[in-house]
């Protein structure tokens, strides 16, 4: 039987889950609370749709997809997985770390999975450059750079504005993509100190459009933080790795791979493969509802560090000082 996996949150993410879920074998269905999202998930997908996300936990699915704004992800998930339901929870984990142990705190106490979306570690040429960090290619990893800036791209709706529901602004939006690369790159170190800073210049907003952030781990080794709503520089998405032997620069604009061999003056530049969005995370999801294992990618104990970092960010930024996880 296909497994029947229900999308919590029926706006832009929720419908791009629902059309690859249901490419890859899923039987899908809706809840939303605005009656026009419902219509229209029941238009393009002619699947059952509810108003309450209980009474889509109670249709019988097997697995619940949660694309709702960070401040509910907490009472969703709880509820899932109090249910015994999976959970696929989008990034980020919650809107604060308390929010986030809870849903921890739950997923322990079910027999379901709950993992976190984090779709740029699908990406093939991140899946290279990982395991060339893995392999140790480029010696001691001295230093990461991890940036996600857009030219001119702040949210002109909905909640992602909205302190309350979203929990920040850019950092927890796009920032939140590649601070979780830069902290797998590195294994996910101990953190030891996190000085931030975010601004809210240009917009104007109750949120911040751009912060900046360096990360210190126990083991010596740093993350460099960039990231913007709108700023005025050329966009970047890229992860740069330092090493004592080498290093890389992936673009995850076009998923370029270009290396760096110490002993070499020309760097190699490689493209893995192209990944099509949020496609690799949804079969991955399917399948691990079929067998009832959990993917790799996802763990919720690495959604929690970043979690701290970037409440580690913003504290430094309100104090002006060093913050340790």
């Amino acid at each position: 039987m296909s497994p029947h996996i229900g999308i919590v949150g029926l706006g832009l993410m929720g419908t791009a889950h629902a059309e690859r879920l249901r490419d890859a074998g899923a039987t899908i269905a809706g809840a939303d609370i605005d009656a026009k999202a419902r219509d229209q998930f029941t238009t393009q997908f002619e699947a059952p749709v509810f108003n309450d996300y209980n009474a889509l936990i109670d249709s019988g699915v097997d697995a619940i997809v949660i694309t709702v704004p960070n401040a509910l992800h907490e009472e969703v998930a709880v509820a899932a997985l109090e249910s015994g339901v999976h959970v696929l929870v989008e990034k980020p984990l919650a809107h604060t770390v308390s929010s986030a142990e809870r849903i921890m705190a739950a997923a322990r106490e079910s027999t379901a999975f709950c993992i976190a979306g984090f779709v740029l570690r699908y990406y093939t040429c991140f899946e290279e450059l990982h395991a060339r960090c893995v392999d140790g290619e480029f010696g001691e990893i001295q230093h990461v750079e991890a940036a996600y800036v857009r030219r001119d791209g702040v949210p002109e709706r909905g909640w992602f504005r909205n302190p309350d529901l979203a929990g920040g602004g850019a950092v927890v939006d796009i920032g939140v993509h590649v601070l979780d690369l830069a902290l797998a790159i590195l294994d996910f170190p101990d953190i030891d100190g996190v000085y931030g800073r975010t601004r809210s210049e240009r917009a104007r907003l109750d949120v911040e459009d751009s912060a900046t952030g360096l990360i210190r781990t126990s083991e010596g080794s740093t993350i460099a933080l960039e990231t913007a709503w709108a700023a005025n520089r050329k966009a970047r998405k890229e992860v740069v790795v330092r090493g004592s032997e080498g290093g890389a620069t992936l673009d995850l604009s076009d998923e370029t791979l270009t290396i760096y061999d110490a002993t070499e003056s020309e760097p190699d530049v490689c493209r893995p493969g192209e990944t099509e969005w949020l496609t690799p995370e949804d079969e991955a999801l399917v399948s691990a509802v079929k067998s009832r294992k959990p993917p790799m990618i996802g763990d919720l104990e690495e959604a929690l560090a970043v979690q701290r970092v970037i409440e580690s960010l913003y504290e430094s930024d309100a104090t002006g000082e060093v913050v340790c996880p």
